[in-house]
């Protein structure tokens, strides 16, 4: 067995994951792959378009063998605390061999080089000047490098995907892992792609916009979208629950540093809707993307105390047959279970890690199309395919 981890999001899949899929089992000789994805809310700082099991169903009908949940915490974090849970899930399983991602360079190499460069410059007086100054910390890191490395390091930090290939590898050397990092080129379209060109493969946030407006199963095979899930579905919820909060809860909430609770606290009484409150409070130190993902962390209550403990146990969405032979070659270290309800009763840990997610996925169930009942996390069944 050569098995190899995936993180993702799959918000949808498209023909660009199944080509990743693909060649990963080509390039690497993968005979397994297990995909850590993120539940039904994303890095991007928003809901997932479908729910987590009808994402980890796409994904076992094109390739994967085994799906785990990415905690709530993480999946709506920074690329760093992101690649962290993500890669400490995998390592625990103890039996996975590598881990495949794309890249826009498509060079192990390079991005190696570039991860060492991004620890230098975190540790020099530039880069917290920069920060100091007003820079987002990507643009701070950005023009700590450009002053100590060459122009290949730096176009490599300047791209999404090589971004988050540069954590993953931080947090493989981190955990001092066993597992081998290697990266498929990117193909076609690149990362917030606006093309809807059938001859190409189409990004994910396209096929987002596309969705309501055109039959997209040429982009995004194997999907279901008979209830899809939309931020402007719980927008006046997350405004009234913001409008709640004093500032103390506010600053508890991840990522918010150097008095930023100030400026949201401000924001959220005068914003009506959710881009005028993201309008508000943008500057060229907080990007767009961190302050969604603020803004959901609030309202659902995550704090920064929930990132503070690593993943507290592996929860399985999804497996086909070779999904079993993974769990079988298995030595993990955490408990490993399709229940959430056994899962929150391994340890304290584990029960506070539960309740965060079914307390974020009931909200999630107000954001379908389709509105849902409470307590669907505990009573969900996997995905299991022959």
């Amino acid at each position: 067995m050569n098995i190899c981890g995936i993180i993702c999001e799959y918000n949808p899949f498209h023909n660009g994951h199944k080509y990743h899929i693909e060649e990963t089992r080509k390039q690497f000789e993968a005979t397994h792959i297990v995909a850590v994805m993120s539940g039904n809310f994303t890095q991007r700082g928003e809901v997932a378009i479908v729910d987590k099991y009808k994402r980890a169903q796409t994904a076992l009908k094109n390739g994967v063998d085994l799906v785990i949940e990415l905690p709530v915490a993480y999946s709506l974090s920074s690329a760093e605390q992101f690649a962290q849970g993500a890669v400490f899930l995998l390592n625990s399983l103890g039996c996975v061999n590598m881990l495949s991602f794309g890249s826009e360079c498509g060079k192990i190499k390079l991005l190696r080089e570039t991860a060492g460069a991004v620890y230098y410059a975190q540790e020099s007086d530039e880069f917290s000047t920069y920060l100091k100054n007003g820079l987002s910390y990507p643009a701070a890191l950005q023009k700590a490098i450009e002053k100590f490395y060459t122009d290949d390091v730096i176009e490599t930090l300047a791209t999404p995907n090589n971004t988050l290939a540069i954590e993953y590898i931080k947090a493989i050397d981190a955990l001092a892992s066993p597992i081998k990092p290697v990266t498929v080129k990117r193909y076609k379209a690149n990362h917030d792609s606006e093309t809807a060109d059938p001859s190409e493969i189409v990004s994910a946030s396209q096929l987002r916009k596309m969705i309501k407006e055109k039959d997209i199963s040429e982009f995004a095979p194997e999907c279901d979208f008979s209830n899809t899930a939309s931020l402007s579905n719980i927008e006046t919820a997350i405004l009234s629950k913001l409008r709640s909060m004093p500032k103390s809860m506010i600053e508890k909430t991840p990522n918010v540093l150097m008095g930023l609770e100030n400026r949201i606290y401000k924001a959220v009484q005068v914003s009506t809707s959710l881009d005028e409150l993201y309008f508000l409070i943008k500057t060229k130190r907080y990007t767009l993307a961190r302050i969604r993902r603020i803004i959901l962390s609030a309202f659902l209550g995550i704090t920064k105390s929930d990132l503070k403990i690593n993943p507290s146990y592996v929860r399985i969405l999804g497996m086909n047959d070779r999904g079993k032979e993974i769990l079988s070659e298995a030595k993990c270290d955490l408990p490993i279970n399709t229940s959430l309800t056994q899962l929150a009763k391994t340890s304290d840990n584990a029960k506070k890690q539960a309740k965060l997610e079914e307390r974020c996925d009931n909200q999630y169930a107000l954001a379908l199309e389709k509105k849902l009942v409470c307590g669907l996390d505990y009573t969900a069944k996997p995905v299991i395919l022959s």
